[in-house]
């Protein structure tokens, strides 16, 4: 019974990293040793090694990134509240850099119990009407609760409703600002809002935002089967939502985040990521991307949910065309979501690679 066991394990891991490992007439990928002269080499491209990947951010925002250092560095606060204070409220940017700030604190404190993270508690402390310092805060909790406490736990309860307490207060402080909502969208997830109250959340947040991303993003994640949805409602919200966009807005890609949610754990079918239902999410986010700023704010996390299927479809071009324009930055689903983020995109960037070399691309042909 066990060789039998063994045997349906070893044709399952085949079916899922076949694809990937086995060169196909048409074109595949073979498996070599590095250093070999048929090895592709990412660093002929131009990428980033991957110990020197950012994990803090899906794309560059050096402003952020500056006075993230000097803030870490000095533990002085200020140099936050002023860049938040020069940053539009009702924009993507606000709300990324509320949660860069909250982050940082928070794997500050994962690290160094009782000490990292001083900066924020003393921010709050001698600056209790700042706005920005309270939404940090706010986010700040709610990270905490997720990254420290199992969901469903007395602990994890606590946290949420403290951080929904304080999101309460940054909002009386910033009436116009969706930050503070959106992080309650978080907290109607962890506590389990019944929809009527988890949409009297939304309202709010749409009212200030209704085109916000990341807005969008945090209640899929509401309405997905893992937590109090369904796939049906998931693709629902996510298909409205993309279909009431105007153009140039990237909700037309949350069809795809709603697909990403719901991929199974172990894909048996080898064409998964060419059925029509994920080849017209992919289409869909494609088209998004091509439509948008170039300075949208939410480009870069669209680019890397792209990279993650188009890469499993064997889209080898079109996951190099993503590739060069978020490389140097891992901040960002799906590579979040593992233990190691950088570690996890350099695989999946090196499967780019190889793929588009068997197929006959080089860097030459790759334009920039």
């Amino acid at each position: 019974m066990e060789i039998l066991w063994f045997l349906i394990a070893l044709g399952l891991l085949f079916g899922v990293l076949g694809p990937y490992v086995l060169r196909r007439r048409a074109g595949g990928i073979r498996q070599v040793a590095p250093g070999t002269p048929d090895a592709a080499d990412p660093d002929a491209y131009g990428f980033a090694r991957q110990e020197e990947l950012d994990v803090r951010l899906p794309g560059a925002d050096d402003e952020l990134l500056h006075v993230l250092d000097v803030v870490q560095a000095t533990q002085d606060w200020r140099a936050a509240s002023r860049l938040l204070d020069a940053t539009d409220k009702d924009g993507e940017v606000r709300w990324q850099r509320v949660q860069a700030f909250a982050g940082a604190a928070s794997l500050e404190l994962q690290r160094r119990p009782g000490v990292g993270g001083a900066w924020l508690r003393t921010w709050r402390a001698e600056a209790p009407k700042d706005a920005g310092g309270a939404a940090v805060h706010a986010e700040f909790l709610v990270q905490q609760a997720w990254r420290s406490s199992a969901a469903g736990t007395d602990d994890f309860r606590i946290i949420l409703e403290e951080g929904l307490k304080v999101s309460e207060e940054a909002a009386l402080l910033a009436p116009g600002d969706p930050v503070p909502y959106i992080t309650q969208l978080a907290v109607a997830r962890g506590l389990g809002y019944g929809h009527e109250q988890f949409d009297q959340v939304w309202a709010k947040v749409i009212d200030r935002a209704p085109q916000h991303m990341g807005a969008h993003l945090a209640a899929l994640h509401y309405w997905c089967e893992k937590w109090h949805g369904s796939r049906e409602e998931a693709d629902h919200f996510a298909t409205t939502a993309a279909a009431r966009a105007p153009r140039g807005s990237l909700l037309a890609a949350l069809p795809l985040f709603a697909v990403y949610e719901h991929v199974p754990d172990v894909v048996l079918v080898q064409d998964f990521f060419r059925t029509a239902v994920v080849s017209k999410a992919m289409d869909g986010a494609l088209y998004a991307v091509h439509s948008a700023r170039p300075d949208d704010p939410m480009l870069a996390h669209v680019r890397h949910l792209l990279v993650w299927f188009l890469v499993r479809a064997q889209r080898w071009s079109e996951a190099m065309h993503q590739l060069v324009r978020v490389d140097g930055h891992v901040g960002a689903v799906p590579w979040t979501l593992s233990a190691d983020p950088a570690a996890e995109y350099t695989v999946c960037r090196n499967l780019a690679v190889a793929g588009y070399e068997a197929n006959g691309g080089s860097p030459a042909t790759l334009p920039r």
